[in-house]
């Protein structure tokens, strides 16, 4: 057995452990495990696999920022003062309060992107649901599932998107025009399904009325850095600024700004923030990096070429259908790599990149390890103490998923 074919077996085997967690291994174990073995025994140089994990930086110092500001937002009181406010709005009703969750999912995920929702509004809902007495688990859903469907309202609404096109993004309003239309349906459908499967857990009542509790000055501190970083991402996606570092230095800010006042270190914060998502994340750049380096981009990028050459519909719609599965067989952060270098190598139509796109963003919705923003999600409900099984989440995720991409992508393809 050749040298490759032993690397391409680590990589399966380590995208497995991802996926499935045997003995409940936390995901980055399997990753990191993976990409060290596949470079002990030289299926990947060691200088390659150090300038692979160099290529996440970006993602990285993203990650960092959100995660930051989150955990900035739980102490300090942001969420349940969030919470009490929604439930309040909510009037007694459980199917009211779903529907402006997923109101603030929207904006949470078009603004900061599916990783923030994941990230920062999950431990909200949370708090919403714990205040209102109200059944948690429609409500984390939607957490899960607006993060992947609204990822494509904007440019910066996943890193994905970023990843996609190597970098040159287009503009903002030639983004609109050419997505507006497929996210809007993406949005629409997965509400729509998405409620249905939940209806009847959102049968009954919940609180009418909760007192509203007072906002510390860190919580307004961590409201109004969350606020700022929105502004800032949009600003940084119009002027082509890679996004990592400015939500880094608005999370270090953030949060040295209310340690300096309550005159507190930075260990009791820093405890509290899932670090491993760092690993996890250079784990599957490194195992791609192999794929990379092994013919396999080659051999995909010579069948792209020869799928786009018997039309653009077929084309686009073959790409899109099967990065939405690949996403949800080894997450789509790998596989929208892996999608990126090979069209840029088969030098495909711009419409079969944009399918691509949304198949890259829409499809994870289909499984819990679909995207590294549901990896995210089922992290924060773990630590409250609740959790997701792969097949659960499969039987919603079918219902979700499938109908909104087929519905968004021949929008996209007729009208984008």
């Amino acid at each position: 057995m050749s040298l490759q074919v032993v690397s391409w077996i680590v990589v399966a085997l380590a995208v497995l452990g991802v996926v499935a967690r045997p003995f409940k291994w936390p995901e980055a174990i399997w990753a990191v495990a993976g990409a060290v073995i596949v470079v002990s025994i030289g299926g990947l140089q060691w200088r390659d696999a150090v300038e692979a994990v160099g290529k996440g930086t970006d993602v990285y110092l993203f990650l960092i920022g959100m995660m930051l500001l989150s955990e900035l937002g739980r102490r300090e009181g942001l969420f349940d003062w969030i919470a009490a406010i929604a439930v309040n709005h909510a009037h007694g009703s459980p199917k009211r309060l779903f529907i402006l969750v997923y109101l603030i999912g929207i904006v949470t995920t078009t603004f900061l992107s599916n990783d923030a929702t994941a990230v920062v509004m999950t431990p909200a809902v949370f708090a919403v649901a714990r205040k209102a007495d109200a059944k948690p688990l429609p409500l984390l859903f939607i957490c899960a599932f607006i993060a992947n469907a609204a990822s494509f309202v904007l440019p910066i609404s996943n890193p994905a998107n970023l990843v996609m096109y190597d970098g040159h993004l287009p503009a903002l309003l030639p983004w609109i025009e050419r997505f507006g239309l497929a996210a809007l349906i993406a949005i629409v459908v997965t509400f729509g399904c998405l409620y249905a499967t939940q209806r009847r857990a959102l049968a009954g009542e919940c609180a009418r009325s909760v007192e509203v509790p007072s906002l510390s000055v860190g919580g307004r501190v961590a409201l109004v850095a969350i606020a700022v970083t929105a502004v800032v991402l949009l600003a940084a996606s119009a002027l082509r600024i890679e996004l990592g570092a400015p939500t880094a230095v608005m999370g270090v800010l953030a949060v040295v700004a209310v340690l300096v006042r309550n005159r507190e270190g930075p260990l009791p914060i820093l405890r509290e923030v899932s670090w491993s998502v760092l690993p996890l994340v250079a784990g599957l750049f490194v195992l791609v990096e192999v794929l990379l380096k092994t013919g396999v981009v080659d051999l995909l990028a010579r069948q792209l070429s020869a799928l786009a050459s018997r039309g653009v519909q077929d084309g686009a719609w073959t790409a899109s259908l099967l990065t939405a599965l690949a996403s949800n067989v080894a997450n789509n952060l790998p596989v929208g790599l892996l999608a990126s270098a090979t069209m840029a190598q088969a030098d495909v139509p711009s419409r079969i990149v944009d399918a691509t796109l949304v198949g890259v963003d829409l499809g994870p919705n289909l499984s819990i390890t679909g995207s590294l923003a549901t990896i995210l999600w089922l992290q924060a409900v773990r630590r409250e103490g609740e959790d997701v099984g792969f097949v659960s989440f499969l039987r919603i995720g079918v219902v979700v998923m499938v109908p909104a991409l087929l519905l968004s992508l021949a929008a996209l393809l007729a009208f984008g």
